[in-house]
């Protein structure tokens, strides 16, 4: 309960705050205030090497990270979700063929994939990054609910509703789906705090939103000598807990879940 208090708490005044913040001001760059320390006279947390103020960029950017976070996450449950439930639901040749091409595409290599993808987008936006994410990140959700649609398929209440003559889009949708609902939040959740965290590391490296744009990874992406590292810790350090604090967050919450939707690991 206070893992979920801290981040709907931060999830509110991250989204609230940045309606009344302009991006573009926010990263005005005034180099006679380089490295101005967090109290200085409109600083509240400081300034970068630009003379930016670290706290609008701190909120516009966990903006920024958590929209992409949480629409790659939805677009990859969504993804995972229809493609493993009709191959788990009809089983056989449907399931061999989908299964097959879920294999080659995970094999690939999905970092190296995405940061060649981001390479050959040129200007890319926000949407074309989550695009992009999206593409490589779904497999592991379909192989997850496959498996839950193919044991639940070969439960007696889909023969029977099967004997019925009800369609297989009303059993997928009535019978099938609730009966995996357990395992899409628990999933879903867990794969939030993934998503933060491959947002936060492709920015840091450089592949992740333009510079122009703030999210945590490029302020954590500020620590890149030893000068700003040891001496100059506001720039990178307050962005770095905000994403411990988050994926920490939400990694407590979807253990919960997980715990609460196990009937058996929640009596011992």
């Amino acid at each position: 309960m206070t893992a979920f208090i801290i981040f709907a708490t931060l999830i509110l005044g991250i989204f609230i705050t940045s309606m009344f913040l302009d991006s573009k001001k926010a990263m005005e760059v005034f180099i006679t205030n380089r490295f101005a320390k967090p109290g200085t006279k409109g600083y509240i947390m400081g300034a970068d090497e630009g003379g930016r103020e670290i706290l609008f960029q701190l909120i516009i950017g966990a903006r920024n990270s958590l929209t992409i976070a949480f629409s790659v996450t939805v677009l990859t449950t969504l993804a995972g979700l229809f493609i493993g439930t009709i191959s788990g639901y009809y089983g056989g040749w449907v399931d061999a063929v989908v299964m097959r091409i879920v294999d080659f595409i995970s094999i690939l290599p999905r970092l190296l994939l995405i940061i060649a993808f981001l390479q050959v987008v040129p200007n890319y936006s926000m949407l074309a990054f989550i695009f992009i994410m999206s593409v490589f990140s779904w497999v592991g959700n379909a192989r997850l609910y496959r498996g839950k649609a193919l044991a639940e398929s070969s439960m007696e209440y889909i023969k029977a509703a099967k004997t019925l003559g009800e369609s297989d889009l009303r059993i997928m949708t009535r019978e099938l789906l609730p009966n995996m609902s357990s395992i899409i939040i628990v999933n879903t959740t867990l794969s939030l705090a993934g998503n933060i965290g491959l947002e936060t590391g492709l920015s840091y490296l450089g592949f992740g939103l333009p510079s122009s744009t703030p999210s945590l990874g490029t302020l954590i992406g500020y620590a890149t000598n030893s000068d700003i590292i040891k001496n100059k810790v506001w720039v990178w350090l307050p962005a770095s807990l905000l994403v411990l604090v988050l994926m920490l967050c939400v990694n407590y919450i979807g253990e919960a879940l997980k715990r609460s939707s196990d009937a058996k690991q929640r009596l011992g």
